[in-house]
């Protein structure tokens, strides 16, 4: 796709964060957008901002963790847009727990949304971008898809699963057509909500009430950054998007030192956790 203008991009997780800001710049290169969440108070936020673009909006409460909540979702955009192009699956959440601590519930919730969520969102999405004839599917994993990190268990799965969907994807339908694109996304820190309303079940030593809020305080990259990374690999088509600069530090190290890289977060972790089991005071 050389340009948005004038196509129908639909966007999970649209409410906050990656998923805003993106709806917010596609809407003001001329894109019309269908907006999902489960935060009916953002997501109305987010369409007020698309709103007076020119643009046609449309948002419905969709969790994506329901798959036939998905598909009609899917269906309704393609009948009152005409047609769909663009649809990126950026809806997450995340987990703070150790694998011993994770309970099989939260596993559950963390991979519906993450993982699940994404597959649907593509399934449901894939019929109606052939028959448009061109579009691009991008969904979102983590540079915690490309390395494991202690007490991201959960996390880690999830988007490591979605690279290998994702990639997979690219090569199937580069065998059929040329006519659709597929990016998969790499974030590294983002100044959004997730770390801090993220679920911490670990036992002390591991995770704390302030881990989110410590996690935040390293994030560099805003979200309309993000959502011009974004833009940027749906108009080049590219197979992958690094997003911020300690992602590409992230992605590199695990290139030049795939299992060093353990080593040195084995010894990170190992710092933090004597510091949480001293207490306050140490």
């Amino acid at each position: 796709m050389k340009t948005v203008k004038g196509k129908v991009a639909a966007i999970t997780g649209a409410g906050s964060g990656i998923g805003r800001a993106t709806a917010e710049l596609l809407a003001r290169n001329g894109s019309h957008v269908a907006l999902s969440d489960v935060n009916e108070q953002g997501l109305a936020e987010t369409a007020e901002k698309c709103r007076g673009l020119g643009v046609e909006v449309r948002t419905t409460r969709v969790d994506v963790a329901q798959r036939q909540a998905v598909h009609a979702w899917a269906d309704d955009v393609a009948r009152d847009l005409g047609a769909v192009h663009i649809i990126i699956n950026n809806a997450g959440v995340a987990l703070g727990a150790t694998i011993e601590d994770t309970r099989y519930e939260d596993f559950e919730w963390l991979m519906n949304i993450n993982f699940w969520g994404v597959v649907y969102g593509t399934k449901a999405f894939l019929p109606h971008i052939k028959a448009a004839g061109e579009g691009h599917i991008v969904n979102v994993s983590s540079v915690f898809g490309l390395i494991g990190v202690p007490t991201q268990g959960a996390y880690n799965a999830a988007k490591f699963a979605v690279k290998g969907f994702t990639e997979a994807l690219r090569q199937e339908l580069e065998v059929e057509t040329r006519t659709i694109g597929v990016t998969c996304v790499h974030p590294g820190g983002i100044k959004t909500n997730i770390a801090r309303n993220a679920r911490m079940t670990a036992r002390k030593g591991w995770v704390d009430e302030t881990s989110g809020a410590d996690f935040e305080k390293v994030f560099s990259t805003t979200p309309e950054k993000a959502a011009a990374n974004i833009l940027s690999a749906i108009l080049a088509n590219r197979r992958r998007q690094l997003i911020g600069a300690d992602a590409v530090l992230i992605d590199l190290m695990q290139r030049v030192m795939p299992t060093l890289y353990q080593r040195l977060l084995v010894a990170g972790a190992r710092r933090r956790r004597e510091k949480m089991m001293l207490g306050p005071t140490a």
